[in-house]
């Protein structure tokens, strides 16, 4: 009877250490696609444009592709997260939150950003005299991945908080302040706002990764 009952256990602890691991990739992937390119590619300047940016071009797919993966990968990896703090505090909206942050990402890699201030190469300096439809959309969902991994970051670090885990409390708080502010200095005009925002959404996004591994672990 013990064999039994535990084998069905077994199965949803080890879909649920799966369904983590999505979580878990996202941001090395996410990551080891982008800063390279940002660092190679003719004409980049991460502290004038946006990893959005890397989009464009003739090599744009790479970022169009790890967009569309890393958002995937996220969106699954919020069911882990939700079958892993099933029933406690913030186990409905930090999977949540999550998961509109992977389909904000998703939504970011089909609506392209136009090319603006010298990238790709041979693009004229400064921003389009107007912008196209999908650069708004484009923006529009980062603005919503964005606000989802702030909010994603600050209940899984209350959640933590509550639970004694302080050094994943803390992590996460970190996380969403790094976006946060990162964020609000790319908005308001501040000098190198592109590179404190990728600062940012990096450090958010390595804190779930490395909460979501955390909750793998003892699955």
């Amino acid at each position: 009877m013990t064999t039994t009952t535990s084998a069905p256990a077994t199965r949803t602890r080890a879909a649920t250490r799966s369904l983590l691991t999505c979580a878990v990739v996202a941001t090395p992937l996410w990551a080891a696609v982008a800063l390279p390119q940002a660092a190679l590619r003719e004409g980049f300047d991460i502290t004038r444009h946006p990893l959005s940016a890397l989009s464009n071009g003739s090599l744009g797919w790479l970022q169009i592709t790890n967009f569309l993966i890393v958002g995937v990968l996220l969106a699954v990896g919020a069911t882990g997260l939700r079958r892993a703090l099933h029933g406690e505090p913030g186990g409905t909206w930090a999977p949540r939150l999550v998961r509109v942050a992977g389909v904000g990402m998703i939504a970011a890699g089909v609506f392209v950003m136009d090319p603006a201030d010298g990238f790709p190469a041979g693009t004229p300096y400064g921003q389009p005299a107007t912008l196209t439809w999908h650069s708004y959309a484009h923006f529009a969902a980062g603005s919503i991945t964005f606000l989802s991994l702030i909010a994603a970051c600050f209940v899984l670090g209350r959640r933590l908080g509550r639970a004694g885990e302080r050094r994943y409390a803390l992590l996460a708080r970190a996380g969403g302040t790094a976006l946060l502010l990162g964020n609000g200095w790319a908005m308001g005009g501040g000098r190198a706002g592109t590179l404190t925002l990728a600062v940012g959404v990096i450090t958010a996004m390595l804190s779930i990764s490395l909460i979501a591994n955390r909750f793998r672990s003892a699955h």
